[in-house]
């Protein structure tokens, strides 16, 4: 009888009981408002910044409502106006060119490889066509970024980095988010700390993250950021930039510390499932694991294959197969957008051109998380089912 795994891939681990307590004394002090605290209380959302930029070695933070806030700040901190072209990763998910849409610039999409990172023979290609790239790691897949900041220093880009799925993680010696003017991280529910939805900014740019306290609706209060840059740099700011209030608030930085401060044995854990699940799909005919850069430091919280070559028919089978057997995957190739997975093309409100390079390795992307729920048990059974049905249908011929 083929064995069937009964877990759950959206279940997440419960707020470390820190996090509780900590929100628990937000709420009982009706102080949730981010600039709302007591004589000589600085308030959660404050020390929570303080302490991220520590973290990744950043000079400023800013504690925001979403990383699509985070991206939106970003681009209007570094100048972006209505009508820009940004370059942007082909193979993403939809929050990333909705923050450029939402700006009213255009989204310039550069290609993927088989690495699952950004084509940068086609970010070369590009380069000219915008002064902007808002750079995915998208899935935690993490581009050569010596040769990447190469290219864009050289085309005058500036660069801001979306590390929704790369929070903890490193290339060489640098944080995820530490190449860029600025770097945007999630705190959403299925990202690496959890505040239902939140974001947070990074930068060592006086001038940018003083454009961007202001935007987050700092109230003329932004002497009370303890990670934000000099007073005085806000002389002019803050009589030319909108408030766009969206800075988070006390509860959410409260459950976020005690979880910010795990950080590091968390991603361990990540690699643990990550390094099953590889190992138990490594030399599956017809199936292709991902080759990580030795430079990368990532954080395996969902894993990735490519089915090369398959027919639509035939990767729908796998899922399906998979999922009677209780293994939820994803594929980024529908023509349709199902969930969060989408393709450049199913965003109408961003032109874009054909790339056929792009379109047959998106056809081939198989995706699964990986949440800290599953025991390392689990993550060899689910490889030993993706395993079996793939190697089925590939048997059956993949057309």
């Amino acid at each position: 009888m083929s064995e069937r795994f009964s877990g759950s891939f959206t279940q997440q681990e419960p707020i470390p009981q820190a996090g509780i307590d900590a929100a628990m004394a937000v709420l009982q002090s009706g102080r949730l408002h981010r600039y709302n605290v007591a004589e000589g209380e600085h308030g959660e959302t404050a020390l929570l910044e303080q302490e991220f930029a520590s973290a990744v070695d950043a000079k400023y933070c800013l504690a925001v409502a979403s990383g699509g806030y985070a991206m939106g700040t970003a681009m209007r901190a570094v100048g972006v106006e209505p009508g820009d072209k940004v370059l942007t990763n082909a193979f993403t998910l939809a929050p990333v060119p909705g923050a450029i849409a939402a700006l009213g610039a255009v989204p310039v999409f550069v290609g993927v490889t088989r690495d699952l990172t950004i084509d940068l023979d086609d970010l070369a290609a590009k380069a000219g066509q915008a002064s902007v790239l808002l750079l995915s790691h998208m899935r935690g897949h993490i581009c050569d970024m010596d040769r990447l900041m190469a290219i864009c220093d050289a085309a005058g880009l500036t660069v801001i980095e979306d590390c929704a799925h790369t929070m903890g993680a490193k290339w060489g010696d640098t944080w995820s988010g530490r190449h860029g003017v600025m770097g945007c991280y999630s705190c959403q529910t299925y990202k690496h700390v959890n505040s239902g939805e939140g974001g947070l900014l990074v930068s060592d740019d006086d001038e940018l993250m003083a454009r961007a306290i202001m935007l987050s609706g700092s109230y003329m209060l932004f002497e009370r950021h303890l990670a934000g840059p000099p007073v005085e740099t806000y002389a002019q700011i803050k009589y030319e930039t909108p408030n766009i209030s969206g800075r988070m608030d006390h509860l959410r930085a409260a459950i976020l510390r005690p979880q910010l401060a795990d950080l590091s044995t968390q991603v361990a854990r990540w690699n643990e499932r990550y390094s099953v699940v590889e190992a138990g799909l490594a030399n599956t005919a017809g199936l292709t694991v991902i080759k990580r850069h030795e430079k990368e430091s990532y954080v395996g919280s969902s894993i990735q294959f490519l089915l090369d070559g398959w027919s639509d028919v035939a990767v729908n089978k796998v899922i399906d197969n998979c999922a009677a057997r209780g293994v939820e995957l994803k594929w980024f190739g529908g023509a349709e957008p199902a969930g969060f997975t989408s393709r450049y093309d199913s965003w109408r409100y961003a032109p874009s051109e054909a790339m056929p390079a792009t379109d047959d390795i998106l056809r081939s992307i198989v995706d699964m998380r990986l949440p800290l729920t599953f025991s390392l048990d689990d993550c060899g059974q689910i490889a030993r089912i993706i395993r079996a049905e793939v190697s089925a249908v590939f048997q059956q011929g993949k057309e």
